[in-house]
């Protein structure tokens, strides 16, 4: 009489089970592979876009891109299916962390910027430092030195006023001191560096989202352009920012699912060997009790093993580890450049060295995007 209920108990669990898979099957059953990884794909492809000066498929690619991550993530129905114990949070709609949504504002800015619009730049790069802002760690919330410089370069070249940007930048900047503002600076310089940081991760059911440091052989670049040789210092480090964004509400939700994935699996183990101890007694009515003591095991494991708190280590997997900007003053015409990228003992790394060609138009900004890449 005692084993009817506890068999009642899991038949009823596993129709809950069952009707739960079915009812996500019906309604979808979340976001296609191809669609969730949309945007990422979108990331990748800009950035690999952007090294080959290929700017208006870039252009494209972030603009989509923009378009999906500009609404709420939290209210997304797949990201709410993720928090549940039995949903992967890789299986949520991909938008990226802070630093990744953050790099799609700037590149997007730095492209705004190169088709003459730096009202429409210096918008993306306040977005960026916004998204940057809303962070959990506040002592490093809205710490890009670069997207600080670049909002007040923006706003004194549109007349207005950059010195609050500009210092804000100052008090962010961890390799140095940014440049003053150069009116006269109309050939501007977006270069990065190496290899960004990556996520794998950690824990032991991958709970745990741990970020892989990226790397880079250089550490500045010199530029030398109609006879005048600068200098462009690292402005910002994205596994700095990967490290210090602060954590996650899904970080909570993965270490929760963690517990009761644990908790589950201990006692499915301590019940499957007490239940199978049980049934070895003589005594008809003990060994109907290990039984039921057995199934309940069982039934543990089963939710145990459905249970998935491993965390979502999908990257942008082609991102730099550092950004710099350099500003000069150059009079128009066709200009030979050369672009050299120096290691941590200020040497020229000698093949990343770029020799390009640069053709300064009166009137407005020429910029140059490049990548030691």
């Amino acid at each position: 009489m005692k084993l009817f209920p506890r068999l009642a108990s899991v038949a009823l669990c596993g129709l809950l089970l069952g009707c739960s898979t079915t009812s996500a099957t019906k309604s979808g059953g979340g976001a296609s592979p191809r669609d969730k990884d949309k945007v990422l794909s979108q990331y990748r492809k800009a950035a690999a876009a952007l090294r080959a000066n290929n700017f208006a498929q870039a252009k494209t690619l972030l603009d989509d891109a923009i378009l999906t991550i500009s609404g709420v993530p939290a209210k997304d129905p797949e990201a709410r299916r993720a928090r549940g114990f039995f949903n992967e949070e890789s299986s949520k709609i991909y938008f990226g962390e802070p630093y990744e949504r953050v790099m799609a504002y700037f590149y997007r800015g730095v492209l705004y910027w190169m088709d003459g619009e730096p009202d429409n730049a210096r918008a993306c790069f306040r977005n960026g430092q916004f998204l940057d802002s809303d962070a959990q760690n506040q002592q490093f919330a809205g710490d890009y030195a670069i997207l600080d410089y670049l909002d007040g370069l923006a706003s004194a070249k549109l007349g207005g006023d950059g010195a609050d940007a500009w210092q804000r930048a100052r008090a962010n900047a961890k390799h140095g001191t940014p440049p003053a503002y150069d009116p006269q600076a109309n050939v501007l310089f977006f270069l990065q560096f190496g290899y960004g940081p990556t996520k794998f991760a950690g824990g032991q059911y991958g709970e745990t989202l741990v970020y892989r440091d990226g790397y880079s052989e250089a550490y500045s670049a010199r530029i030398t352009l109609g006879g005048v040789t600068h200098r462009a210092d690292i402005f910002d480090d994205l596994t700095f920012q990967a490290h210090t964004r602060g954590g996650r509400v899904m970080d909570k939700i993965l270490a929760n699912k963690a517990a009761f994935k644990g908790t589950t699996d201990a006692l499915g183990d301590a019940s499957l060997l007490s239940g199978l101890v049980l049934t070895q007694s003589r005594d008809r009515t003990v060994r109907t009790a290990g039984v039921g003591v057995a199934l309940f095991g069982v039934l543990n494991k089963v939710v145990s093993s459905a249970t998935t708190p491993r965390a979502d280590t999908r990257s942008w997997d082609n991102l730099p580890q550092f950004l710099s900007f350099a500003a000069l003053a150059v009079p128009p015409g066709r200009h030979n450049a050369t672009v050299e990228f120096l290691d941590s003992r200020g040497q020229p790394v000698a093949r990343l060295t770029k020799n390009i060609v640069v053709e300064v138009a009166p009137g407005r900004d020429t910029v140059v995007f490049l990548s030691d890449r």
